[in-house]
């Protein structure tokens, strides 16, 4: 422990009230940066297939947007991981948020130039700003006690409903703003993101202070705050939770980006415009974080694994409704599109409590960012491939393939209680 780390600290030390008061405020901080940092994922990802499919002229080619910049995020979630375990939560935060903001400010450049070499480069750094999103969930449980993680990860979650919601909704008319001054209409979407990713890295600069996570460390390498028995000593740490908080997660992630990233492309290809776009992919995205407080608090209650099976169940329905939709029929697919957003949200949470609860605090964040590297490497390659099968097939054998894939949570919880038996 160092001194300056035991300074911070020490207000915080004797004070169980104000350790309180300070997970509050954390609470605050990252809440009002995933507003932002809501806005800027969802702008993208309405827009990067139909971007990709109209520069390069093929929507075998649409998903890969969406897998480059899932595949930067996972660089990023290893970066942003280790800068926040080695100098806290707040570098590494802003950090990614602004890096986040560069790349999509470099599609927009990318546009302008028509230059498939610049948007590729520049969707890999735009990664950052998702791999940070998602990352800033587990600012929220630092000074948590064990009974509140899973209620401390959705309240750092359902705050980026708002951004979802804006985000989407606004393409339409940051589009018309871009060709008022001879912009790309598309490349409206990513000024947005990069405006949204910086303000969430402000946020989180000026706001997100003392650090949590480095308060946590010092508190516990000094045997200063109460933890459950399996923080209590490195050795229980708990590998088989980890495995199964990651698999839950990896596979939630692969089934709703490849189902989502080719809904857009779906509905071009079925008459609908812009707005209507919008609309489906801002309620979806609104499904993935809006359900959070209720999904915390049963993860909470009923237990992490019991709702991973619910995500899986809830993936299987999502995915089998998208495939018998009709493609000129907004109604039904806005319903499978929620429902593919909620059962992110219940693999997500539970996931993510899970490697809480199996990780000692001094070595959490590094845990969290490597597991996150997965994370975005799954969606990565459920965007890349899923151009590929609408391409060779069709969305419908996408859609069901998806569903199908769900059952694999259900597979590794049986597994995780046979293992643990």
């Amino acid at each position: 422990m160092t001194n300056i780390a035991y300074d911070m600290a020490k207000n915080y030390i004797d004070s169980p009230e104000k350790r309180k008061k300070l997970y509050k405020r954390t609470l605050i901080a990252v809440s009002i940066s995933q507003v932002f940092g809501g806005a800027g994922l969802a702008a993208g990802i309405t827009v990067g297939a139909l971007l990709a499919q109209q520069m390069m002229g093929t929507t075998a080619f649409a998903g890969l947007p969406v897998a480059l910049f899932t595949l930067g995020s996972a660089g990023a979630a290893y970066i942003v991981g280790k800068l926040s375990h080695r100098y806290g939560r707040t570098i590494g935060l802003t950090v990614g948020f602004i890096a986040g903001g560069l790349g999509a400010l470099g599609v927009v450049l990318a546009t302008i130039n028509n230059s498939i070499i610049l948007l590729f480069l520049s969707l890999l750094i735009y990664g950052a700003g998702t791999a940070t999103n998602l990352q800033a969930r587990y600012a929220g449980t630092d000074l948590a006690e064990k009974k509140q993680i899973g209620t401390a990860i959705s309240i750092a979650m359902v705050s980026a409903t708002l951004g979802a919601f804006a985000g989407p909704s606004l393409v339409g008319v940051m589009g018309e703003f871009a060709k008022s001054i001879g912009i790309p209409e598309l490349a409206g979407a990513f000024i947005l993101s990069g405006a949204a990713f910086f303000l969430a890295g402000l946020v989180i600069f000026l706001m997100l202070r003392p650090d949590p996570y480095l308060i946590r460390k010092t508190l516990k390498d000094n045997n200063l705050q109460n933890e459950q028995p399996s923080e209590e000593t490195p050795q229980v740490n708990n590998k088989n939770g980890i495995v199964v908080g990651a698999t839950i997660m990896v596979v939630t992630q692969m089934i709703m980006i490849a189902i989502m990233t080719m809904t857009p492309v779906h509905m071009e290809l079925h008459g609908h415009g812009l707005n209507e776009i919008g609309l489906v992919i801002g309620i979806h995205i609104g499904s993935m974080y809006l359900p959070s407080l209720i999904t915390g608090i049963l993860v909470d209650k009923l237990g992490r694994m019991i709702m991973a099976i619910a995500s899986g169940i809830t993936l299987l329905f999502a995915g089998l409704l998208a495939a018998i939709t009709p493609g000129d029929t907004l109604i039904t697919l806005i319903i499978a599109l929620s429902l593919l957003g909620i059962g992110w949200n219940i693999g997500l949470i539970s996931g993510t409590a899970l490697i809480v609860d199996s990780t000692v605090p001094s070595k959490r964040a590094k845990t969290q960012g490597e597991v996150d590297v997965l994370i975005a490497l799954s969606g990565a390659t459920g965007g890349a491939i899923s151009g590929m099968i609408v391409a060779g097939s069709s969305y419908t054998i996408l859609s069901i393939a998806g569903g199908i894939l769900s059952l694999v949570l259900i597979a590794v919880i049986v597994w995780s209680r046979r293992y643990a038996d």
